[in-house]
């Protein structure tokens, strides 16, 4: 069974850096480093702001709102990484999606109301929209 890795440890790791050399370069204990790494503490968000620019990783500040937040983790979509060729493609495919689907969207909320029939439709739509923020992130993260 592979050992767990929380995403301050993987960011950390990613970057190469001991916990000794990053409790360094933030500024705080390397006791504070193994809380948060070991899940005993929850970093503030400026120990975060600070992590994202030592290690070089700003999907951390992503992974962390979601952790940390009730309703970020409800309303913001899940990002994983990827490369980049494959995040480029995956936001070009739901664009298009989208995109296929506009006309659909004005006549549906041109009189400002959607109703029963309209409803599912609506809903549809708005995942298709929800799929390019998650695309985008993906993007923004590969890079």
């Amino acid at each position: 069974m592979p050992e767990y890795r929380n995403i301050y440890q993987t960011a950390r790791e990613s970057s190469g850096y001991t916990q000794e050399k990053a409790s360094e370069l933030i500024g705080i204990s390397v006791e504070s480093i193994r809380a948060y790494e070991t899940g005993r503490r929850i970093p503030p968000t400026h120990i975060v702001v600070q992590m994202v620019d030592v290690y070089n990783v700003q999907h951390l500040a992503y992974q962390h709102l979601k952790n940390a937040d009730d309703i970020a983790n409800l309303y913001l979509p899940d990002v994983n990484v990827a490369n980049m060729s494959a995040a480029v493609l995956r936001l070009l495919k739901e664009v298009s999606d989208f995109v296929s689907r506009q006309q659909e969207l004005i006549e549906i909320t041109c009189d400002g109301i959607i109703d029963e029939e309209e409803r599912p439709r609506f809903d549809a739509i708005m995942c298709e929209l929800n799929d390019i923020v998650q695309a985008y992130f993906t993007l923004k993260f590969s890079v």
